[in-house]
């Protein structure tokens, strides 16, 4: 009767801890499914309109002279090391996803002070030649916090999402939507029960 109540009860632990991860596994994969997480592994701007607050942005980037040559990480996610690119693009990743599910995100959306100095550097890559050349600006983001240089952006604020981006400076904004996150087993089970 001892090793009865023994095994059940060792029982009841194993089903308890495979219930609670079976629990989080589902959840953290419908939650993975349901935002397209995979999505941000890549290059494309439009990836960024998963997030509807991204769509003034997207839409001013597109308009600009950066949308031909520069994707959105190419200016907001380091490029020189792969491994210092895709941890700030989790990192970042997931405090805009932490911000954007709590309903926090701001009526106008700016960079962190680490994005600006990604910012900078990007800046400074791409146009190198010019900027080193005419103006003698130095690539250290920290030269501009002490305030002994300027950043790009000081001069050239409408370059590449202008000064009007905030998320209602678009009213009837054409963008990328993304595609529904209902599989398509499910909504044509949906329409036969219609």
């Amino acid at each position: 009767m001892v090793q009865k109540k023994y095994e059940a009860r060792n029982f009841f632990w194993l089903w308890l801890i495979f219930g609670l991860a079976g629990l989080f596994l589902g959840l953290g994969g419908y939650t993975g499914y349901a935002s397209r997480a995979w999505t941000y592994v890549s290059d494309e701007p439009a990836v960024c309109t998963n997030c509807h607050v991204m769509g003034p942005y997207y839409q001013s980037w597109h308009a600009s002279s950066h949308a031909v040559k520069a994707t959105c990480n190419d200016c907001h996610v380091p490029q020189d090391k792969l491994a210092r690119k895709w941890a700030f693009k989790a990192t970042d990743g997931l405090y805009h996803a932490a911000v954007f599910a709590l309903g926090a995100e701001p009526q106008v959306i700016r960079a962190r002070e680490g994005t600006k100095e990604v910012l900078q550097e990007n800046c400074l890559r791409c146009h190198a030649p010019l900027v080193t050349e005419l103006v003698k600006m130095s690539p250290d983001y920290e030269a501009v916090r002490r305030g002994d240089n300027k950043a790009c952006w000081d001069c050239h604020r409408d370059i590449a999402h202008t000064r009007l981006s905030s998320i209602s400076s678009v009213e009837y904004g054409s963008l990328p939507l993304p595609a529904s996150p209902v599989p398509a087993w499910l909504e044509s089970m949906l329409k036969k029960s219609k």
